[in-house]
């Protein structure tokens, strides 16, 4: 099925997480040239957001932050039409032996904590929106079509975690109109990425930014990269 895109989003609501940096920055930036309104989601109320869109506190880590944030979007629009899930952190490590637990905790905390807390409390929201869309930012390292070799285990695992949740969230609430899925931007050139990815940031938003246009009935639960469904 060949995915529907709006041309524009004016009037919908989006809600980006880890906004103030790097893929999230840019993904907000181009919900909000395409007419949406952005709230923009970051852990630090030092942090900078993109101009011209709603700054709020939110650690993904912290439910009462979520809970906040869903609350007051609903008081101020009365709706959400876009979720993305794209706070998170990288990954280092040899191997799973060698992980220190502290490490564990946190990337899960993060990756796919997050993730599950936020539709936790959004879905219902998105629910009541024709076409509600959750994009989910992964890794093609949490594929288990990928070898798993290389490190990074807490990393590889919570995006395999985070792949299974767009699954579910196409199975649980399919049939209600909720389009979820994943999308991995690739190695792009980010804080978390490194100078040496051969990515832009514009380059890994892109697909997101697609994603985040889909109109309801267009595919959903798949696994995307380059605007091409990728295996799982």
């Amino acid at each position: 099925m060949e995915p529907t895109v709006y041309d524009d989003l004016d009037g919908q609501i989006a809600l980006v997480t880890g906004a103030n940096r790097g893929i999230g920055r840019k993904i907000a930036e181009n919900l909000r040239d395409l007419g949406a309104t952005v709230y923009a989601g970051s852990r630090s109320v030092t942090n900078e957001t993109p101009d011209g869109t709603e700054r709020v506190l939110l650690d993904v880590t912290q439910e009462g932050d979520i809970e906040d944030v869903v609350d007051g979007i609903f008081a101020d629009q009365g709706r959400l039409d876009i979720l993305v899930n794209n706070a998170g952190i990288g990954g280092e490590g040899d191997d799973i032996v060698a992980e220190p637990t502290e490490r564990i905790d946190r990337t899960l905390a993060v990756n796919l904590r997050g993730p599950m807390l936020i539709c936790k409390h959004a879905v219902p929201l998105l629910l009541q929106s024709e076409g509600g869309r959750v994009v989910n930012v992964s890794s093609g390292m949490g594929a288990l079509e990928e070898g798993q070799s290389g490190g990074s285990p807490s990393y590889r695992i919570s995006k395999t975690g985070l792949n299974g949740l767009t699954v579910y969230l196409d199975g649980q609430y399919g049939d209600d109109g909720l389009i979820a899925n994943s999308v991995c931007p690739g190695w792009v050139r980010t804080d978390m990425g490194g100078e040496e990815a051969d990515r832009s940031v514009e380059k890994g938003a892109e697909t997101p930014t697609w994603l985040s246009r889909f109109e309801a009935g267009s595919p959903s639960g798949k696994f995307w990269r380059d605007k091409e469904v990728i295996d799982w």
